[in-house]
C-alpha cells in the first residue's frame, strides 16, 4: 500500500497540470489490422536490448514501450507484413500480436440524475442517500458499522476514466493517468470521465459515504482513475497493459478491470504476471455473453485475475453473465445504481459485479493483508447461493465475513431497483 503524502485535492490538481498520461453489453472479439493511419497496429515482446532495437526501428511509429522487468519488453506500434515476419524469425523475440481492441459496452437501464431528480450529482432537491441493494447484500454495510471503510487502499479504476467533480468521489479521489486522450464536453483532468462506464464503476467499488447519493463498498479508500478507454468506451491491448504496468508501478493495491475481449493478448498477460508479483489484486468482469458455458473474456480468464461473475437482487445468475471455470467469485451486476458524470444511473453487467469485489479487496488490504491472503480469504468468506462453481465460482461476495464481522443481514437495500 502507498501512504498518503499530499492531499487528494492537490492530487487533482498536479494530476491535471503534469499527468498526460466489462463488459456489460457482450464480449467483443480482439480487433486489428491496417487502417489509414498506415500498416497494421501490432506488438512485439522481446526478450534483449538487441530484438527491443530492432522493434523499434521496424516501427512505422513507435506507439509505446512496456516493460515488465524479468519477463521482458513489449514494443506496441504499426508494423507491415514484412517487418513482422522479420521480427518472428529472432530467438529473442518471444511473439508478435495484433494490438486488439477492448472495449467496455455498457447496458444503461433507465437515466435518473440522483436523489432529488437534480440531475446534477446529487447538488439539489433532496440530498438523501440511498443504500443500494448491491452494497446491503454484500454486508458492506456491515463492515461500514463495525469501522471498516477501506482507509489506506489505493483501488485504481481501469477504465474510461471517473469524473474529477462528482460530490460522491472527489473526497476520494488521488493521482490518475490516462492512456487515452479524453475528448468528451468536460475533460477537467486528462483522466476524466467521457463515457460513464469508468464513473459508475467507481461509485460502486467507493463512493464515500456523505449522507447523500450512494457510497461504495470502500467509502474511505483511494481511488485512482487509470484511463485506458476512450469516450467510445474503446482501447487497444497495449492501452490496459500499460494500464494495469502503471499500477502495479505505482503500488497499488487493487487493479480492477470492468473490460474485456473475447480473445486474449500475451501482452495483456504479461502485464497481468507482473503486476500479481509486484503486489497488485487484479479483479476483472467475466464478460456478458450468458447464457453460455465455457466463455469467460479476457483478462478475467488469466489465472492471475480474479474473474466475478454477476447475479441478481433475487439471488440468481444474471441471464447475461459469462459462465466458466475460471469464475471464482459473484457479485451484484444486475440493476446497480451508481454514480455518473453530473448524476446517477442504473446499469448492468458484470462490469458492475467486478468492482464490487474490488472495494473488498481494498478493505481486507487496507487491513495489512497481501494480495494472494485477500484473494484466499475473499474466496473461503463468500457465501454459497447453491448454484455451481462454474456460474458462481465460491459463491457470492461477502464483504463482512470476509473482515470477520457477523454477516447475517442479507438485504436488498432502500435504493432504487430492487
Amino acid at each position: 500500500m502507498t501512504e498518503r503524502t499530499i492531499s487528494r485535492r492537490r492530487a487533482l490538481r498536479l494530476a491535471a497540470a503534469g499527468s498526460t498520461g466489462l463488459l456489460v453489453g457482450g464480449q467483443v472479439a480482439a480487433q486489428g489490422g491496417s487502417d489509414d493511419n498506415g500498416p497494421p497496429a501490432r506488438i512485439v515482446g522481446t526478450a534483449s536490448r538487441e530484438a527491443e532495437r530492432e522493434a523499434r526501428d521496424r516501427a512505422e511509429p513507435v506507439k509505446r514501450v512496456l516493460d515488465f522487468e524479468r519477463i521482458g519488453k513489449a514494443v506496441a506500434g504499426r508494423f507491415s507484413d514484412r517487418a513482422a515476419e522479420k521480427l518472428r524469425q529472432r530467438d529473442d523475440v518471444r511473439y508478435v500480436e495484433t494490438d486488439g481492441t477492448v472495449r467496455a459496452i455498457h447496458h444503461r437501464e433507465g437515466h435518473d440524475g440522483g436523489p432529488g431528480g437534480g440531475g446534477d450529482g446529487g447538488g439539489g432537491g433532496d440530498t438523501s442517500q440511498d443504500l443500494t441493494w448491491g452494497i446491503d447484500r454484500t454486508d458492506a454495510d456491515v463492515a461500514h458499522a463495525n469501522g471498516d471503510t477501506g482507509n489506506g487502499a489505493d483501488i485504481a479504476i481501469i477504465d474510461t476514466g471517473i469524473d474529477s467533480d462528482h460530490p460522491d468521489l472527489e473526497a476520494n479521489l488521488g493521482a490518475g493517468k490516462a492512456f487515452v486522450k479524453c475528448r468528451g464536453g468536460s475533460c477537467n483532468t486528462n483522466w476524466d470521465d467521457d463515457n460513464d462506464h469508468g464513473t459508475h464503476c467507481a461509485g460502486i467499488a467507493g463512493a464515500v459515504d456523505n449522507s447523500r447519493g450512494v457510497k461504495g463498498v470502500s467509502t474511505e479508500a483511494t481511488l485512482h482513475a487509470v484511463k485506458v478507454l476512450d469516450k467510445r468506451g474503446s482501447g487497444s491491448f497495449s492501452d490496459v497493459a500499460a494500464g494495469i504496468e502503471y499500477t502495479a508501478d505505482q503500488g497499488w493495491d487493487v487493479g480492477s478491470l470492468s473490460l474485456g475481449a473475447s480473445s486474449g493478448s500475451q501482452t495483456v498477460k504479461d502485464a497481468c504476471t507482473y503486476a500479481q508479483g509486484k503486489g497488485v489484486l487484479l479483479v476483472a468482469a467475466a464478460g456478458n455473453d450468458g447464457p453460455c458455458s465455457d466463455c469467460v473474456g479476457y483478462p478475467a480468464a488469466y489465472s492471475e485475475v480474479v474473474a466475478v461473475s454477476s447475479t441478481d437482487c433475487s439471488d440468481s445468475l444474471s441471464g447475461f453473465s459469462s459462465t466458466g471455470p475460471e469464475v471464482e467469485l459473484a457479485a451484484p451486476g444486475t440493476d446497480i445504481y451508481s454514480t455518473i458524470p453530473g448524476g446517477y444511473d442504473t446499469f448492468s453487467g458484470t462490469s458492475m459485479a467486478c468492482p464490487h469485489v474490488s472495494g473488498a479487496g481494498g478493505q481486507l488490504m487496507a487491513n495489512g493483508s497481501s494480495n494472494s491472503q485477500t484473494r484466499d480469504t475473499l474466496g473461503s468468506s463468500a457465501e454459497s447461493l447453491g448454484l455451481t462453481s462454474n456460474e458462481t465460482g465460491a459463491g457470492l461476495l461477502d464483504v463482512a465475513s470476509a473482515l470477520g464481522h457477523d454477516s447475517s443481514d442479507d438485504g436488498t437495500g432502500n435504493g432504487p431497483n430492487c
